[in-house]
């Protein structure tokens, strides 16, 4: 078994996937950072895995920050490379092998990624054939249906942290998850992290995991709801924490305020003081943004202490 390459999933009440996941991983050592699961996920792992590594949490510190603890752990033992894992995802015969063959080679991808198909094998990932069309020469697809020369790797900008490898040399540049984001969004943040610091994000195309996923049905988001209030500030967060482009929050809040004192004049108060409601959420994380920014436009293992 190969332990300069470490395999980290984050569990929340995934006992259904985990049988066929930690299987798929038998060739790698394998940490696994349970967020106070209540299915009985970690009675499971140490009964029928445990020669997993099992860090038990007693409360759901979200995906990134999960995750963090995993890659500090296997950085501690030498890791050279971080393979991320969603629980509901199988790795398909010698991927990671292959995976980190490349990143040996080609050490500018910080981040590459296999293909991620349904459970079937008979198509790609909904959400991640949508992350594929943002690929950076626009030919993925053009390659797959002309019968072009398949490329051994497709640059991209983004790609869902399902099944990323991870460098030890980009994890000692970039750090881990911001703390800004608990779940969704860290990802995001990520890659932009990535890119601003000169590494590639790469998916190998001839290489899959299988992502045991149906689609959620999204909730309809109805304004100045609950749930309104904390899509728009995870979209703020996501945008205003972007270090590949200026932050633009004062110029973001005086259109604010102009939208609601325009409400006002017209007499529409109700969705001014929803309005006012959103600025002031935003208006809280001000300042984490700012020194989320300047935190991660410098080099180190920021978030991984």
């Amino acid at each position: 078994m190969s332990r300069s390459t470490f395999i980290v999933i984050v569990t929340y009440n995934g006992i259904q996937w985990l049988e066929k996941c930690l299987k798929s991983c038998s060739d790698y050592p394998v940490i696994v950072i349970d967020n106070a699961s209540t299915d009985g996920t970690c009675s499971f792992i140490e009964t029928n895995f445990p020669e997993v590594i099992l860090f038990r949490q007693k409360e759901n510190k979200g995906f990134g920050q999960a995750n963090n603890i995993g890659i500090h752990y296997a950085l501690e033992q030498g890791a050279e490379h971080v393979f991320l894992l969603n629980q509901d995802a199988y790795l398909v015969d010698n991927v990671l092998d292959e995976l980190v063959t490349f990143q040996k080679k080609h050490k500018k991808y910080g981040i590459i990624s296999p293909i991620h198909v349904t459970n079937d094998r008979n198509k790609m990932d909904e959400n991640f054939a949508k992350y594929m069309l943002r690929e950076v020469t626009g030919q993925f697809y053009s390659d797959f249906v002309l019968g072009n020369p398949i490329q051994e790797i497709y640059d991209v900008p983004f790609i869902n942290a399902a099944s990323w490898l991870i460098s030890k040399k980009c994890l000692e540049t970039i750090g881990g998850f911001d703390p800004l984001f608990f779940h969704y969004g860290e990802d995001n943040n990520y890659c932009q992290r990535v890119l601003y610091h000169n590494f590639k994000i790469g998916v190998l195309p001839k290489t899959y995991v299988i992502h045991d996923r149906t689609e959620r049905k999204k909730k309809p988001l109805i304004e100045f709801t609950e749930h309104y209030f904390s899509n728009r500030l995870l979209v703020f967060k996501k945008k205003q924490a972007n270090i590949l482009q200026d932050e633009r929050m004062d110029k973001y809040f005086l259109k604010l305020r102009k939208l609601i004192l325009k409400l006002q004049i017209q007499g529409k108060f109700k969705r001014a003081t929803g309005y006012k409601k959103e600025l002031a959420y935003f208006k809280e994380v001000y300042s984490e943004i700012l020194e989320s920014r300047k935190v991660n436009k410098t080099k180190g293992k920021h978030y991984l202490s």
